[in-house]
């Protein structure tokens, strides 16, 4: 293709384009289909050019055309109320839901490492004293001790925030940091596996494994499984590098990072819930069960969430991805 005589045959229908894109006043009707029509004109053009002449400076004010009219014609997308309950009533629970065969396995295999942790540290006073000096340890886990006064140690709604940046900061992570095959996500694992297993450890080997559980469960069981979402989603976009299925590499790291994105949005409102019974109910006067139960409950309540409005979501065909509209196309894909 000979670009100079392309340029000269063309040139005066981007300049109406542009002229039409650049009126301040509203285009009658006439205009308007007109503005149509070159807007389609000039997308050709500009696929054409990238094709077969790839001039950077023509594709560059071919492409900014192309936008400006795309968005003219089609209008701005808008966020909206609507949007947020979406989200909330199909994206999240959807994503959650897709993606349970791999966070419900990282859940089990965590839950089952930070047992066998506790229980090595619990059985064995060498590996104890590596931790803490022998007076340190009985001043950690006595009656009143450092694991008791951590949760009342500051005013609730301070310590309530703290706890939910932390547990966000370490779920976005997870989420972000799978993309490196999953590898910096088992660490997060095993720290977070590892903390926990030095607690339950210590105070069972202290005869206080009751007061453990009673401090750990109203919050923890919520806040491990946004942590357990989180590392199994990364895992999981860490996987899509490997076996990327019938997609393009590309595509597939597209879709999955999209919905892990809304997923860290969405785990940070359900860690915003575990956060606040941390700060307002585990250092509570409550008896054991009561807060036991309220933890109980919330885990409860957010897996039926999963499960029923997440369940449904998916038998409809959401994904947790953008809407079609929202995302850009993507090149059918032979199997």
């Amino acid at each position: 293709m000979d670009l100079d005589v392309f340029v000269s045959e063309h040139r005066a229908e981007w300049d109406r384009l542009d002229a039409l894109l650049s009126r301040r006043r509203r285009l009658d009707g006439a205009e308007a289909d007109e503005l149509v029509t070159l807007y389609q004109r000039t997308a050709t053009h500009l696929s054409l050019v990238q094709s077969s002449a790839p001039d950077p400076q023509l594709t560059g004010r071919l492409s900014q055309l192309v936008a400006r009219a795309r968005s003219a014609v089609t209008g701005a997308r808008t966020s909206s109320w609507r949007d947020v309950t979406r989200f909330l009533t199909r994206g999240f629970p959807a994503a959650v839901y897709r993606a349970r065969r791999w966070w419900i396995p990282t859940a089990l295999i965590s839950t089952a490492v930070a047992i066998l942790l506790g229980w090595w540290i619990g059985a064995h006073p060498e590996v104890q004293s590596s931790i803490a000096a022998p007076a340190q340890l009985r001043q950690m886990t006595r009656p009143g001790g450092e694991y008791e006064t951590y949760y009342s140690s500051h005013p609730a709604a301070s310590f309530a925030a703290q706890v939910w940046t932390n547990n966000a900061k370490a779920a976005a992570m997870c989420l972000v940091l799978g993309v490196f095959l999953g590898l910096p996500v088992l660490w997060i694992l095993f720290e977070n596996m590892l903390n926990l297993g030095v607690g339950f450890g210590l105070m069972s080997s202290a005869g206080r494994l009751d007061t453990f559980l009673g401090l750990v469960l109203p919050h923890g069981l919520l806040e491990l499984t946004a942590v357990f979402v989180a590392a199994g989603t990364g895992l999981r976009l860490g996987w899509t590098l490997v076996d990327p299925g019938p997609r393009t590499r590309r595509a597939a790291l597209a879709e999955e990072g999209r919905a892990a994105l809304g997923m860290a949005i969405g785990l940070a409102l359900v860690l915003f819930v575990s956060g606040a019974i941390e700060g307002f109910v585990t250092p509570s006067g409550l008896p054991t069960w009561a807060r036991i139960g309220i933890g109980v409950a919330a885990e409860a309540a957010f897996l039926t969430y999963v499960y029923v409005l997440g369940g449904r979501a998916v038998r409809a065909g959401e994904t947790g991805d953008l809407d079609a509209a929202d995302r850009s196309s993507s090149v059918p894909v032979a199997a």
